[in-house]
């Protein structure tokens, strides 16, 4: 599916790459306007269009040009507005949302002066201001635009040049580049993610914390219980600890809350549940030697022999610094951690989505214990070493640790060895046990250490037992985490007579809901099946490209002639699309036929696939005739009973207990005639 979507959008850009110079334009613009240049990802939507530049989709020098133009462009328009609205621009909404940028890169341009329009230019966070703010305080236009200008020229080669030699190193691997590049987009996206999540908190948070803490004191100053005196006491303003033991709390009762959340879908089987398949089996798709070997070098870190490694060495280091206290809530962190990630496993009974060569009680999924026993393991390290830090450094230690954290558990993910919400689960209880830990133990005071030696003892430990056991295991390790691309297999008569109610009944989307029925199933060639609909008045949908995506914007376009939707199916995108004109479906309206792959091969001498599809009716409305919309018709069995008589080798056979709404519960069989 991942793949799949690549490709399209590789192919768009090659047919209309000046589309692609434009979207650089209007990132590299965005991200030099106040507030919004903060928030859009623009620098890495560039990155990912230049390292296209190797594969010839797209030109150097005119994304270059576009890069920088952008970029003068947006700091031009930035300075303009402060130029000529002077500091009553900063009381207008969303700038007046934002004071404490604003204050920051005030600062930052007294600091810097003139120079600070080329430094910001490069400095995440005031980048967007740092003009604005050169035009409030009346910077000259000439000194302006020189450092403008000189800044885009010097901004424009350093993000793209990189970025093309990362295409041009990820040709090397062939085949197996546009499954590694995925996965690369993906990892970052994923940490890209994590980091702003933080940073949100953490600019929210104190507002949201201060407003709980009120309430809760008001509440238990009230009650005269022992909870009550205890509340009192916790939250008790004089005490210097208070924000961080009511951050902890917040976020104790935060990913409880998810962990029980997440757990509840996995015993009840919600669409959490459905969307662990969908992942599964996108992420397989990505599967490649290079990206294997990369990812089992992550999950090898965070092996049992690494975790006990790392947990014995800081052990003994602060029995050795008599930290009696410190050592022993080290100890109950990641020996907790482990003995109830253990229980929950062996309680649920969870199977892994691939047989692997887990034995025992590791032989169960839920929670993941990759996930929970490292989230607590570098958690707690960057936890006990951060605190002694300055602020400055506190939070690239707990970006480091949480960063490693999340490698791990992607590549639990990547490699098959947990579904999704084993991982989404595994975080959840780690991070909720993690803080629950940190709360008590912030509640005395606690034996002073050295950052440093700390630091020392735990890299040390983990840089030895995690490159000995990557060094002892990793090529078995290899072998044994290969995909297994074993096929399910079943006779061509039973299929025929009852193996097709094995097959899936109904659509799940990526999001892991129930959608329309699936009521035909077919074996053998979807060129043979698409040449013979195309006999009977189907015909291939209109591709996806910028002109044929305008006919949706307009209220004459013929049904038959808009691109179709794609529609996920358990994380995968359809094999076959076809459309029937409107000239042979009901007036205003088309059929949509839709078939995607189902792991199983019938075998009667030789092998055949066997494919799942819906067969639907898109209902064409122009609302006031200004653009177009379709909305598919809840009636499956008319377009079902329609192909039945245009397919000869097939016939309809009826689930049991399956008719749902406006579903008969009949499903259509066919196969090649020659079968």
């Amino acid at each position: 599916m991942l793949a799949s979507f690549f490709t399209a959008v590789t192919a768009l850009i090659a047919a209309h790459p000046h589309l692609a110079y434009a979207i650089v334009l209007l990132l590299a613009l965005s991200e030099s306007i106040p507030v919004i240049g903060v928030f859009i990802p623009g620098t890495a939507a560039i990155l990912a269009i230049s390292a296209l530049v190797p594969s010839g989709v797209v030109k150097l020098w005119p994304l270059l040009g576009a890069a920088a133009a952008g970029a003068i462009v947006g700091d031009g328009l930035s300075f303009w507005v402060g130029h000529r609205y002077h500091r009553e621009i900063l009381e207008r909404w969303p700038l007046n949302r934002h004071a404490e940028l604003v204050v920051r890169s005030e600062a930052f341009f007294a600091r810097h002066g003139d120079k600070s329009v080329f430094i910001a230019r490069f400095t995440p966070g005031v980048r967007a201001f740092i003009p604005l703010i050169a035009g409030m305080l009346q910077m000259p236009v000439g000194r302006f635009y020189a450092a403008n200008i000189l800044s885009a020229l010097v901004w424009a080669p350093s993000h793209i040049l990189p970025a093309v030699f990362v295409g041009a190193a990820f040709g090397i691997f062939g085949a197996a580049a546009k499954p590694l590049a995925i996965l690369v987009v993906l990892i970052a996206i994923v940490i890209w993610a994590m980091i702003h999540l933080v940073r949100f908190a953490l600019r929210r948070g104190p507002l949201l914390l201060s407003k709980i803490s009120g309430w809760l004191q008001t509440r238990a100053a009230a009650s005269q219980s022992r909870w009550g005196r205890f509340v009192v006491d916790l939250l008790d303003p004089a005490r210097p600890d208070v924000r961080g033991l009511a951050l902890l709390a917040l976020l104790v009762i935060g990913s409880a809350w998810l962990f029980l959340g997440v757990l509840e879908d996995v015993v009840a089987g919600d669409p959490l549940v459905r969307v662990d398949t969908a992942i599964y089996q996108a992420l397989q798709e990505l599967r490649t030697a290079p990206g294997d070997a990369v990812m089992l070098v992550f999950t090898e870190l965070g092996d049992t022999v690494v975790v006990i490694a790392v947990t014995a060495a800081v052990l003994l280091w602060l029995l050795w610094k008599r930290a009696w206290r410190t050592a022993a809530y080290w100890l109950v962190a990641i020996g907790g951690a482990s003995a109830l990630n253990t229980i929950i496993k062996v309680t649920l009974h969870r199977a892994r989505p691939t047989e692997l060569f887990y034995t025992g009680w590791s032989a169960f999924s839920f929670p993941s214990g990759h996930s929970t026993v490292n989230s607590v393991l570098y958690g707690f390290l960057a936890f006990l070493v951060a605190r002694q830090l300055r602020p400055a450094w506190r939070l690239p230690v707990a970006f480091s640790a949480a960063s490693f954290v999340l490698l791990i558990a992607l590549s639990r993910l990547y490699l098959g060895a947990h579904w999704l919400s084993d991982v989404v689960g595994g975080l959840a209880f780690g991070t909720a046990w993690l803080t629950a830990v940190s709360f008590f133990y912030l509640r005395k005071q606690s034996e002073p250490a050295r950052v440093s030696a700390l630091i020392m003892v735990g890299c040390s430990a983990f840089a030895l037992a995690g490159g000995l056991n990557v060094y002892r295991h990793h090529t078995l390790d290899l072998e044994r985490y290969t995909v297994k691309s074993a096929m399910p297999t079943m006779a061509t008569d039973i299929w025929w007579n009852t193996g097709w109610q094995q097959l899936p009944a109904q659509r799940i989307d990526l999001l892991g809901e129930i959608e329309e029925p699936l009521t035909i199933q077919w074996a053998g060639s979807l060129s043979s099946l698409q040449e013979t609909l195309l006999s009977k008045g189907w015909r291939v949908p209109t591709p996806w490209t910028a002109l044929n995506s305008l006919a949706w914007l307009t209220g004459n376009a013929a049904p038959a002639t808009l691109p179709v939707v794609p529609r996920l199916d358990s994380g995968r995108l359809p094999s076959l699309t076809l459309v029937l004109s409107s000239d042979t479906a009901s007036k205003g309206s088309r059929l949509v036929l839709r078939l995607w792959p189902v792991d199983l091969e019938l075998t009667d001498g030789t092998s055949s696939p066997v494919w799942c599809g819906s067969i639907v009716e898109e209902q064409i409305t122009r609302p006031l005739s200004l653009f177009t919309l379709a909305w598919t018709q809840p009636d499956v069995n008319t377009p079902r009973d329609l192909m039945a008589g245009q397919l000869q080798s097939g016939r309809l056979v009826a689930r049991a207990n399956a008719a749902v709404m406006s579903w008969d519960g009949r499903v259509l069989l066919a196969r090649e005639t020659s079968q």
